[in-house]
Formats: C-alpha cells, structure tokens, sequence
C-alpha cells in the first residue's frame, strides 16, 4: 500500500507544482490477473477484447476499479485460471497472465488460488452429489472426505499462492500488489438445500473448507508483502443463500447468472469497493 500511496502522492505533486514526472504523465498503470471471482464469468455484458473462452466481462471489479480511479487497465483475468496459468498459456491464443505483467505497473490485482488442484470446484460439486444423496439429511461430505480439502489447500495451494505473488512482484518491482479473498459461498450454517443442495450438516464443513483457502491466500500475502484484501466480513451474510438484492454469489439453483457459485454484479462492485478501500484508492 505504501508503494501505491506513494505513486499517487508523486502524481498529485507533480500536477500542483507542474513538474515533470513518469508518474504525472498518465493515469495508474493497472494489470488484473486472475480466475473467473477476478473475471467476473457469467455477468453481463461480456468483455468483446476477451478471449471467448474465458468468460469475462466489462462489470468485473477490475474494470470498476478503473472507472472509479481513471486508471489504464490491463485485463488478462480469465475464468478457470489458477497459479500455473501465470505462467503457462491456459487455452491456445491466451498467454501466460505474467506476459501482461511489465515493470512499469503500479497496481497489480488478482484472485486466485482457487482452481488450484481444483479445490474449490471439487468440494462445492462432491459436497453438492453427496448432498442429494441424502436429501439434504446429516453431513456426507464430511463424513467421506473428512480434512482432505484442506489438506490440500495448506500443502499445494499456499506454496502455489507464494510463487505466484512472488513472480508477480519480480516483474513489477514497484507496483502495489493486491489479491483479494474470496466472498464467502455458504452460510455459517442451516444453508439453503433448494437452492444450494448441500445438506445440512456439510454447509459448515464447506464454508470451512473456504475459510482455509482464504486464510492460504492472507497467509501468502502475508509471506511475500503482498496487500491481502480480506473479504470475509464484508461478504458475511451475502452468500449464496441470501435473495437477490442481497447475495453477492449466485446460488446452483434458482440463480441469475449462467455460470453458477459465481459472484454476481453487485458482488463484483462490493469486491471493488473493499479493494480499493484497503488500498486507499478511490
């Protein structure tokens, strides 16, 4: 946050003084990275310089960011991406997110981690079959599957996070960088088996497991000097169980957004808003 300030102060002296300088030239130089929390897939309307295949769209919190700064963005955040995605190309004709990356950027955004070991998609669809299973009665998925979620998150996903942040910074040695938790998905508990067909028992399992994927996330910002922008106050009781209006997540069932367990639009600018308040932006 520090490096960012100080961008911005440098601007706004240079512009109340008239002296030259690289950061008074133009607006912040901004590079949004990520998965499809940061691409914000299945909102509308989609981003027409995206590739198809990542799902990305012109209201995901990047592009609020940047309306809301003047900053010139650039945006390689794409749906499905994780840590390798940095550095490998995810689809052919998409590059690897790193390449975006260059050493003038001042600001540098993510949210990731996610698809790592695919995680995340794994427990919401085994939670979500287990579930059914039992017609929403007692705790399936954490009868099967126990601490093996989490055990991977803690032993794949964090050193994962921790060279992704660390490349990042080495290819932009003075841009803030920021990555971002995710907002929560279930409730603490009782849940909502109509619309998210967890059953009962498993709702505080599943929330748990994201509870250990973002405090992975806090802890590799933590391990690099990277800025954590926590979201689990914030997104607490706007999770997929809320009504429209109030939920920043769409639910399986009885959803807005085509692509499910998503954040929707007003997730996405809450996501937005929580950024750029840690990082004083805005």
């Amino acid at each position: 946050m520090r490096r960012l300030a100080a961008c911005v102060l440098a601007a706004l002296v240079g512009l109340l003084v008239g002296a030259p300088s690289s950061q008074a030239a133009g607006p912040l130089r901004y590079v949004a990275l990520g998965d499809s929390y940061s691409a914000a897939s299945g909102v509308l309307p989609p981003d027409p310089a995206a590739p198809p295949q990542c799902l990305r769209s012109t209201s995901n919190y990047p592009h609020v960011i940047a309306a809301a700064t003047g900053a010139r963005l650039t945006d390689v955040t794409c749906g499905g991406a994780d840590t390798d995605d940095y550095f490998e190309p995810q689809y052919d004709g998409v590059a690897p997110q790193l390449d975006a990356v260059t050493r003038d950027a001042q600001l540098v955004t993510m949210t990731i981690g996610g698809n790592d070991s695919s995680v995340f998609i794994n427990s919401i669809v085994q939670c979500g079959a287990a579930g059914i299973s039992t017609g929403g009665q007692g705790s399936p998925c954490k009868d099967r599957y126990g601490s093996s979620f989490q055990d991977t998150i803690r032993t794949t996903t964090y050193p994962a996070l921790v060279r992704a942040l660390r490349a990042v910074q080495a290819a932009a040695p003075h841009a803030e960088v920021a990555i971002l938790g995710y907002p929560w998905i279930m409730p603490e508990r009782g849940g909502c088996f109509d619309r998210m067909p967890v059953a009962e028992g498993d709702v505080p399992y599943l929330r748990g497991i994201q509870a250990t994927l973002n405090d992975a996330v806090r802890r590799a910002a933590a391990a690099t000097g990277a800025t954590y922008v926590n979201m689990n106050r914030v997104s607490d009781g706007h999770d997929a169980c809320q009504p429209i209006g109030v939920r920043w997540v769409e639910p399986v069932l009885q959803g807005t957004n085509a692509v499910v367990v998503h954040p929707n639009a007003l997730g996405e600018s809450r996501m937005a808003a929580q950024a750029m308040r840690v990082l004083g932006l805005g």
